[in-house]
């Protein structure tokens, strides 16, 4: 190469030599390309299951495709049940009218919506057993079909059954105050449990003047807002508010409770109960068992007859057959719709199971029903028993030789005096046979003694004068006649007062105050040894890493529970298999389930006037364990709650009563019991009750003395777990005597010599976060030299933990008593009659 130099002379360019560099090529052998594969494939996947690294060489587009694909296909699931509700292929659109005010009317709801203008044909009256505000509904226009029931707010418990299998809730407000106290209990129930899909309606807007119409809806709207900060307000004073609201109904998004999503579950519209035979049954008579028929369309997932169903408030029990009669809300879409007044598009017979054979879809099978065992065999020979060792042997016999030293009665023989039983070995006995409940009461009585000395009033007397004049008498005749009127008020006033819960509250109050003011300490016995009062307690260097064996001396009642290898691997399987699940009774049949063995009481609950709903359980629901429940106080409730007090528990689509065991919700290995429900943390709730799995809503509920049921916690299932260690802290305390520079004379911890020495390995604390141990015990009346990590204050306090492990209480019950009708309680005095002066 030549270049033009700048002053015009040619120069030779630079040309490589034969020493240059030369990079070998990239040899790709004779493998094909990835772009070549490609090609070859033209998009096609292998039928094989992709590996990791196949996943892994998945270009994006491929992968954009397929979550494009999961996404569509979900979406088309929604719309298909979303259209199959209320449609021909699916059951009628279940919709309850709640009144969440007491000077509204839900039965002007109903008749509004059944009413001819609104575009629906009523076709069935009192379709629902038990509830006779109820009607099916059939909107030609719109080829769906509904199932209207209204029913009482009073009754608590039918209340949140309606609210566990209803499709849609509509709330009838009032057009100025929305809803009262009460409605605003009930709302807080309805969201704990879980809120299915929802309308508000309100009446008597259109009887406002027009200019104030606009500011009524804007100020039930800000009232609105705060429970529902999305929903739409609809009026409803026309039937044209009535075809509205209907649409509405038929065409909202349906919010999926993953409580009654997995599960088949059944509103009875159709009840007979059948008693057994005496050769069959247990005697047949009113008070025997029978056969319960209930009929009614199946909702959720497909039902089978080899599984158990759970009546809400009665149990469990099993299934004989499942027939399928006619559909008694049957939806004719072929006929044109007819002129007004001559009905309308629909097959208008009763499809009554006597008029149509009857067809028996499936019969269950003794050998693979499931079984009614709540509960395991437990053998009482079933422990390992060995021939005592020599060593043993030798023990005993020492221990039998060895000469006792005992106060007899004079003339007394050697024979006798064996049978006489010491002072010191009967109490040793009692403290071996107590269990660990009264342990727990003796700390809290501790407790309270403690308090006593503070809640003393101090009575003063004011000095008074020597002589009375005539006016000071006078005085005194009008505070006489004063204090007359002031105890005929007292003595109204207090006649709506329970003096027993009036002192029960007072003793509970007093050990939530000595809890918050000294947490778990408790004070150590005069006239016990502590080595035996405590002797259930142990010492832990830290309570964080500290090791504690969970299957380490437990209790009678664990014999009779089950427990799982792996609760959420289980869960997660059996959740699976029911969501593939296609054989049975498809969702949308009317079917009559023959339920066996069926007490006869639950015809009186259907006469009442209360719903019947059945539940399939899925497999182990029947069986017994150790349930926590994550709750959190609801902050209507300001009462204390304590620990192992009865309680009423809403758990799913279960309703039981129990006494509960309180722990702190933590991600460790170990759990510290709480003596009272906090109020501003989450607290776990632990109890034996049957097998439920998650995702569950939980309401808890405290009955008083009358019989009105108050909502104290709401949470959800939390797991299944016997082995969660649970474990009961109490606090030794001791003052500093004499303080030196990094040592101290301690007492009031212990007062005897014994106690010192057998509470020795136990690491001590101090209030302001000194931590140290025992030394030695100096003399015999409970002082004890200790050691610090640094000088002591005057004013500090030493600490001791001991912790024991606690298991809930054995307290299930399944029936739980009707509430009595909520009742705002306010005690009212009249003040004119009251001289205050």
């Amino acid at each position: 190469m030549v270049k033009m130099a700048a002053n015009g002379e040619k120069q030779q360019g630079h040309r490589p030599g034969i020493y240059k560099q030369k990079n070998k090529g990239h040899k790709h052998g004779k493998h094909r390309t990835k772009g070549e594969i490609e090609r070859e494939n033209k998009g096609r996947v292998s039928v094989l299951t992709l590996t990791k690294k196949q996943r892994k060489e998945q270009k994006k587009m491929d992968r954009r495709h397929k979550a494009n694909q999961l996404r569509r296909n979900k979406k088309d699931m929604v719309l298909t049940e979303k259209r199959r509700l209320g449609s021909r292929d699916g059951p009628p659109h279940l919709v309850a009218v709640v009144s969440l005010h007491a000077g509204v009317d839900a039965g002007a709801i109903t008749k509004l919506l059944r009413g001819e203008g609104a575009g629906g044909v009523v076709h069935q009256e009192r379709c629902v057993s038990g509830i006779s505000d109820s009607f099916g509904l059939i909107l030609p226009r719109f080829k769906q079909r509904f199932t209207f029931l209204s029913h009482s707010t009073a009754d608590m418990h039918a209340l949140l059954d309606v609210a566990k299998i209803a499709d849609s809730l509509v709330f009838v407000l009032d057009s100025t105050e929305g809803w009262d106290s009460y409605g605003d209990y009930c709302l807080s129930c309805l969201f704990a449990q879980g809120l299915p899909s929802h309308a508000l309606v309100c009446q008597g807007v259109s009887d406002l003047p027009v200019k104030k119409r606009v500011e009524s809806r804007r100020a039930l709207s800000k009232i609105t807002e705060i429970r529902f900060p999305d929903a739409r307000l609809f009026p409803l004073d026309s039937e044209q508010d009535a075809t509205l609201l209907l649409r509405h109904l038929g065409a909202q998004r349906q919010r999926k409770l993953g409580f009654r999503s997995r599960r088949s579950h059944l509103l009875a519209q159709h009840v007979t109960f059948t008693p057994n035979r005496p050769a069959e049954g247990t005697g047949g008579g009113p008070t025997g068992l029978g056969t319960l028929c209930v009929s009614g369309y199946v909702r959720g997932r497909p039902l089978r007859v080899d599984r158990l169903v759970h009546i809400s408030g009665l149990g469990d029990f099993q299934l004989s057959q499942i027939d399928a009669p006619s559909d008694p809300l049957p939806i004719n879409l072929t006929a044109r719709p007819a002129k007004p007044g001559k009905g309308g598009d629909v097959d208008m017979m009763d499809g009554g199971e006597d008029e149509a054979p009857v067809r028996v879809l499936m019969k269950a099978d003794p050998s693979c029903r499931e079984s009614l065992q709540a509960e395991a065999e437990v053998d009482p020979m079933d422990g390992e028993q060995t021939w005592p060792t020599e060593s043993e042997l030798l023990e005993a016999e020492e221990a039998r030789k060895k000469k006792r030293v005992m106060k007899v009665p004079k003339g007394t023989s050697d024979y006798q005096a064996t049978w006489i039983v010491d002072e010191n070995e009967e109490e040793n006995g009692e403290m071996d046979e107590e269990s660990s409940d009264d342990d727990d009461d003796d700390d809290d009585d501790m407790m309270d003694e403690a308090m006593e000395g503070e809640d003393e009033e101090n009575i003063s007397q004011e000095p008074g004068s020597g002589c009375a004049s005539e006016e000071e008498e006078e005085d005194e005749e009008e505070e006489e006649v004063c204090s007359t009127e002031r105890i005929g008020a007292d003595q109204r006033y207090d006649e709506h007062i329970d003096e027993a819960a009036e002192e029960e509250g007072l003793k509970r109050y007093r050990e939530a105050r000595a809890h918050e003011m000294f947490p778990d300490e408790v004070d150590t016995p005069l006239d016990m040894a502590a080595r035996i009062r405590f002797q259930r307690y142990r010492g832990l260097k830290s309570f964080r890493s500290s090791p504690w064996d969970p299957m380490e001396n437990l209790p009678l009642n664990y014999s009779r529970i089950f427990q799982f290898q792996s609760f959420e691997r289980t869960r997660h399987r059996i959740l699976a298999e029911a969501a593939a699940e296609e054989d049975g009774a498809m969702v949308g049949w009317y079917v009559t389930l023959h339920v066996i063995d069926v007490p006869s009481s639950v015809m009186e609950s259907v006469q009442s006037g209360r719903p019947l709903i059945l539940v399939s359980l899925l497999p182990h629901e029947q069986k017994m364990s150790v349930m926590h429940l994550l709750v959190r106080r609801h902050p209507s409730n300001t009462e204390p709650i304590k620990n192992k007090e009865e309680l009423v528990f809403h758990c799913g689509f279960r309703r039981f009563r129990a006494s509960p065991t309180f722990s702190q919700h933590t991600s460790a290995d170990k759990h510290k019991m709480e003596r009272f429900l906090r109020p501003d943390a989450p607290t776990v709730v632990s109890v034996y009750a049957p097998i439920t799995f998650p995702p569950a809503g939980v309401l808890l509920f405290k009955q008083r003395n009358d019989g009105i049921q108050d909502l104290v916690a709401t949470g959800s299932l939390l797991s299944c777990d016997p082995q969660r260690v649970m474990l009961k802290r109490i606090v030794l305390s001791g003052h500093p005597f004499k303080i030196n520079r990094r040592s101290a004379v301690v007492r009031y911890m212990f007062f005897n010599r014994d106690d010192i020495m057998w509470f020795k390995p136990v690491e001590l604390r101090t209030k302001w976060g000194r931590r140290g141990h025992i030394k030695e015990a100096l003399g015999t009346h409970g002082h004890m030299k200790c050691v610090f990590d640094n000088q002591l204050r005057s004013q500090d306090t030493v600490l001791m933990n001991l912790y024991k492990r606690v298991y809930p209480r054995w307290t299930y019950d399944p029936y739980v008593p009707s509430p009595l009708p909520w009742v705002k309680r306010e005690a009212t005095v009249e003040m004119e009659d009251l001289d205050m002066d």
